[in-house]
């Protein structure tokens, strides 16, 4: 966890300030020039006090509300930082092109691809890539697939053979099947489509997929817009609560521990700013610290449902961030889950790269990469662990993990991801846009 660093003295003795400058009220005030926000501040200070940092209204970006609303980033010598909500993935993305010099923002609670597609110039205008830097990891598990009410007999859950049955009895009598998510080639398409997938369900052929900003998932479904979605909290709960759909999965079903959303900057940033950058990522960290306590959760809700972050009823938030999940059937309520979102056990907070060769690697397989796409080499440019593990280290952080792969990780349905053979992971998929 972590210790307070030690003040760092300027040639000055306290008794030695006292009388050069006869009282205590010159005491403070110098104390004060001196030392303007906290320890880290009483270093060789960031080189700059604001950031822009942008984010999605959902309950991962706790780390960035606990960091401004708990004055961490002005402790670390960041007392100017902005955090601004954005409409959209996409304003997210266009945001971050513009920088904060063209009215954009600096970095932001993102979905894991996103740097990526964004560094590799995929989903930007005219393919002009913007370089980005993924400095933390924010969180893993807590992003849930939801079905509308109308599905409610069919009970679906991890398999999805039987919604499929379902779907195609709704195609046939001529009606549209959508299944929505945020962004594509985010992490909420590459949820849905794992889950569509492994029941057989292509997400190009048998379903129409569709974007829809986080916010605006549970209207559109209410007026029945698409069939399933897959997105964050507090929208899957939120949806429960109007009785319009039910939760069929956490997506920790699919993947234990998944690696979900990061703290991504625009490279332009940390390479002028370093020391900035370095005390925006340690501000991030120790809210990550703060809002992974089980006491703290409770207040995490009530931070999340504030106006000026996510504005919803906290009703909508508590119950999934303390790990009860109750998935809006009858008799399916899971106490202490063990897919509860996690900000900094269980190494929530590196970035992994293992992790970021999946993401890309389920990236290639529907066609938002070529084949043969250089991964490593952009996970190289783009995934700057080497930042965290410094910060980590200031921090007093002890458990710093000792490689940059967490090995193979398994999904439900057997498939397993080795990051030392990614094309052997593509070979075993039945429905993908990519010959391997």
């Amino acid at each position: 966890m972590t210790k307070p660093t030690k003040p760092t003295s300027r040639g000055f003795s306290r008794r030695q300030l006292l009388k050069a400058t006869g009282g205590t009220a010159a005491l403070l005030a110098a104390a004060k020039l001196n030392f303007p926000a906290g320890a880290f501040a009483q270093g060789a200070g960031p080189e700059v006090k604001a950031a822009k940092l942008g984010f999605i209204a959902l309950t991962d970006a706790s780390p960035l509300f606990v960091a401004k609303e708990k004055g961490i980033f002005a402790k670390y010598g960041m007392p100017d930082v902005e955090v601004q909500k954005q409409a959209s993935w996409g304003t997210t993305r266009d945001n971050l092109v513009l920088g904060s010099e063209g009215n954009g923002i600096d970095g932001a609670h993102i979905l894991t691809p996103m740097p990526y597609l964004i560094s590799a110039g995929k989903v930007t205008q005219n393919n002009v890539p913007t370089p980005m830097y993924i400095l933390a990891r924010l969180n893993l598990n807590g992003q849930c697939i939801s079905v509308a009410k109308e599905y409610e007999d069919v009970k679906v859950g991890v398999d999805t053979a039987p919604f499929k049955a379902a779907l195609e009895k709704k195609k046939a009598s001529g009606k549209a099947i959508k299944a929505a998510m945020t962004f594509p080639g985010g992490t909420h398409d590459l949820w849905i489509r794992y889950w569509l997938a492994a029941g057989g369900i292509d997400p190009d052929k048998d379903i129409e997929t569709i974007v829809v900003p986080p916010p605006q998932m549970v209207a559109n479904m209410k007026v029945g817009t698409m069939d399933c979605f897959c997105v964050c909290e507090p929208w899957n709960l939120q949806l429960i609560h109007q009785k319009i759909g039910y939760t069929a999965i956490t997506t920790g079903e699919l993947w234990n521990k998944h690696p979900e959303k990061s703290f991504g900057m625009r490279a332009a940033y940390v390479d002028k700013y370093p020391k900035a950058a370095k005390a925006l990522l340690m501000a991030v960290m120790e809210a990550q610290q703060w809002c992974e306590k089980p006491e703290n959760r409770d207040e995490v809700a009530a931070i999340c449902a504030k106006r000026q972050w996510i504005n919803c009823p906290v009703d909508d938030v508590t119950d999934r961030v303390k790990g009860k999940f109750d998935y809006g059937i009858p008799g399916k309520v899971v106490e202490n889950s063990p897919h509860i979102m996690r900000f900094w056990a269980d190494n929530a907070s590196y970035p992994y790269q293992s992790h970021d060769l999946w993401f890309m690697t389920e990236d290639i397989r529907w066609g938002k990469y070529e084949a043969g796409f250089d991964s490593k080499a952009l996970i190289a440019k783009v995934n700057r662990e080497d930042l965290w593990k410094d910060a980590a280290k200031e921090l007093g952080v002890t458990d710093i993990p000792a490689s940059t792969s967490r090995g193979k990780e398994t999904f439900f349905d057997g498939k397993v991801f080795d990051p030392e053979n990614p094309s052997a992971y593509l070979k075993s998929l039945s429905i993908k846009r990519v010959e391997v």
